[in-house]
């Protein structure tokens, strides 16, 4: 089963995961990427869901990497951004900030807007 991985953008065109993934050294860089293929190839083994539809993918090597997502369907993970075990508390609560701001641009891109116009009745 393969899934869709994607990094989810923000408004104003910046892409949370890219800026925290662009600061990692080589070999940190390296475990990430084959984490994230493994989860596009259907490799779940390794995600720990939390409260609000937040999920943590845990790399066990170095510092103890962690990868924030959200899973949409069955085919579809958005990447938020990422972080260590030591700084674990405020990626989690960058994480879901970023969440929330995703399902809240999600449901207004699904509400139908009314121009006034006769035919929107």
């Amino acid at each position: 089963m393969n899934i869709r991985v994607e990094e989810y953008v923000r408004e104003n065109g910046d892409t949370p995961y890219k800026s925290w993934f662009d600061r990692l050294d080589v070999q940190a860089a390296s475990k990430v990427t084959t984490a994230k293929v493994r989860l596009s190839l259907g490799n779940t083994g390794s995600l720990k869901s939390m409260s609000g539809g937040l999920t943590e993918l845990r790399i066990d090597w170095g510092p103890g990497l962690r990868v924030y997502l959200a899973q949409e369907g069955d085919s579809l993970v958005v990447l938020f951004g990422g972080g260590s075990k030591r700084t674990q508390q405020s990626d989690i609560a960058t994480a879901r900030a970023l969440l929330a701001e995703y399902k809240a641009r999600k449901a207004a891109l699904a509400t139908p807007r009314r121009t006034g116009r006769r035919d929107d009745q």
